[in-house]
């Protein structure tokens, strides 16, 4: 069937002047018998929207990307610290030495090590360290983590060696059979003579791109920490190409502000050294370091935080991790390149990215970044037409390589890409979307933020959607208190809750309307940044049992109705 340009608009209510259509048809590379319940303008759409574009990582490890480099600018500034920095040919020696002694305990090609610590200049030897080995590292920050986790994580992943820093080393707990290396520490001996900094190039020469660069492991909120299992293909994939290198190449600063164990982290610290350029670590507070820096990478309940007109050297600005409020991306928009992403930490850090226009009006996730794949599917996992809300998938490279030791799970949320075939497997995300009719991704909430209140279903991030709309709120929330009750949170103090419910009341149903609305100078923040919603539910419960215990009796009968 041949469809002309002019044929295919008319047919989909779309107008893309450039192309040609037939043409498009004899490259289409998704499977055609599991789109086939869509019609043809559909089928077109569904590949064309959900296919990232094509492109080569330079690298198939990202570590290689920074030794090239080390190699050419030796002594420009690759990390900074409190006051301190470290070339990237020392970077590079160091790193070499540490390579070296991981050897020679026995780390080879496949294995884990363990990465309890802080940020610091060692941190970064100790990753580059870990990468040169063959090994993948397992971040954890000493000082938030128990060691219940801390044990767990070094059991299951079966790491032998333990890096931290020499401070730390008390809060870290090392089995018998063990070894635990204070990284600073060890920069400070002097080299031994076996230990020839030459040494871990040849033994890190099988690594592959199907290898493990990292380990990340879930907080554990919900129970026992699963560790997702990230490969140098999907990390390059993304660091090493547009627009997830986010323009970082050599005299770009770039902020390191993140957890070590957030999988954004790694887009800080390994995005910066695989481009050439300078990761400037932040200490205590986060202010310092923005105001120095061109790249920042945050959540948006950190950025938040940050006064964007003391940032205005900020060229770029890429948020993820939680749904960033319209009126945070407008003020950092409006000044610099700003990022809108998503993705969990098993599509490898982000799978979708926006460059956010002011001018548009829209704010969405954007498009699939490249090599990588999105797909709107129903809760058969059959295609959804082009508009229609269902649940995203993602598909291509950046999909990791399942859970570790934990087969269930992995089962239950990856799954063979009937889309691509040849074995390629997707990700179910648990979030729900739909494609704009030009092609770029609306998030609209998590699976899981679908409540039922009252006996109707009611979208979280709706009621959030609305009360952000209200005068000078920059940041919503909105949580089920129980089966009849929403509660929401909105920053900052001064947003005025009275027309906040005024106008979640005119533009939602009634069932919508929280029961209580608390303003707030600031969310609290989990230890990855994001806003901490037990806290938040919590701080409900006080205030509703506040109020009751305060009511007149009158008012008392109400407020028990409320939560009747």
């Amino acid at each position: 069937m041949h469809t002309t340009p002019d044929s295919f608009a008319n047919a989909t209510g779309h107008r893309f002047e450039s192309v040609d259509v037939s043409a498009y048809e004899a490259s289409r590379v998704f499977n055609r018998e599991a789109i086939r319940n869509l019609s043809l303008a559909d089928q077109l759409l569904f590949e064309w929207f959900g296919k990232g574009p094509h492109v080569e990582a330079r690298y198939a490890c990202v570590h290689h990307a920074f030794e090239q480099y080390a190699a050419a600018q030796p002594d420009a500034i690759a990390v900074q610290h409190l006051g301190n920095s470290i070339t990237y040919g020392e970077l590079n020696h160091q790193a070499n030495r540490l390579a070296a002694t991981l050897v020679s305990h026995g780390v080879s090609t496949g294995d884990a090590v363990a990465l309890f610590l802080q940020r610091s200049i060692s941190m970064v030897i100790g990753i580059l360290a870990v990468l040169k080995a063959g090994a993948a590292y397992v971040p954890q920050d000493a000082g938030v983590a128990p060691q219940t986790q801390l044990r767990h994580i070094i059991n299951v992943t079966s790491a032998k060696v333990i890096l931290t820093l020499g401070r730390l080393k008390h809060l870290v707990p090392v089995p018998d059979g063990h070894v635990c290396i204070a990284i600073d520490e060890y920069v400070d001996e002097p080299a031994a003579d076996n230990l020839d900094i030459a040494a871990p190039l040849s033994v890190a020469s099988d690594v592959n791109a199907d290898n493990r660069c990292f380990i990340l492991f879930t907080s554990g909120t919900t129970g026992v920490p699963n560790g997702v299992q990230v490969t140098h293909r999907n990390v390059s994939n993304i660091l090493l190409t547009e627009p997830g290198s986010l323009g970082m190449r050599p005299g770009v600063k770039v902020a390191q502000m993140l957890n070590i164990g957030f999988d954004m982290a790694a887009w800080e610290i390994l995005g910066s050294l695989a481009n050439g350029a300078t990761l400037v670590i932040r200490g205590e507070g986060f202010a310092q370091v923005a105001r120095e820096v061109d790249v920042i990478i945050s959540t948006p309940s950190i950025l938040a935080t940050l006064d964007a007109d003391q940032c205005r050297t900020v060229k770029v600005v890429a948020v993820a991790g939680e749904p960033c409020p319209k009126p945070l991306a407008d003020k950092w928009a409006a000044f610099c390149a700003f990022h809108n992403s998503c993705g969990p930490t098993e599509t490898t850090i982000v799978n979708t990215v926006q460059r956010y226009d002011p001018s548009a009006g829209r704010l969405t996730i954007g498009t699939p970044t490249p090599n990588n794949t999105v797909y709107i599917l129903d809760e058969h996992r059959k295609p959804c037409a082009i508009g229609e809300v269902g649940e995203m998938w993602a598909g291509g490279d950046c999909v990791t390589a399942g859970y570790l030791h934990n087969a269930r799970l992995t089962t239950e949320r990856y799954a063979a890409d009937p889309f691509l075939g040849n074995g390629r497997l997707m990700f179910r995300t648990r979030d729900l979307g739909r494609w704009t009719p030009d092609g770029e991704l609306e998030h609209l909430g998590r699976v899981d933020d679908q409540v039922k209140i009252r006996g109707f279903r009611v979208e979280l991030d709706s009621v959030s959607a609305v009360l952000e709309s209200v005068p000078s709120c920059t940041h919503a929330v909105a949580l089920k208190l129980d089966s009849r009750n929403l509660a929401a949170f909105v920053c900052p103090r001064s947003v005025d809750t009275h027309v906040a419910r005024q106008m979640v009341a005119a533009a939602l149903p009634y069932y919508c309307t929280p029961s209580l609305i608390v303003a707030m100078d600031a969310f609290p923040l989990t230890s990855r940044g994001k806003v901490d919603k037990r806290v938040l539910l919590n701080l409900a419960l006080e205030r509703l049992e506040e109020q009751q215990r305060q009511a007149s009796p009158v008012e008392e009968s109400l407020l028990c109705e409320v939560r009747a």
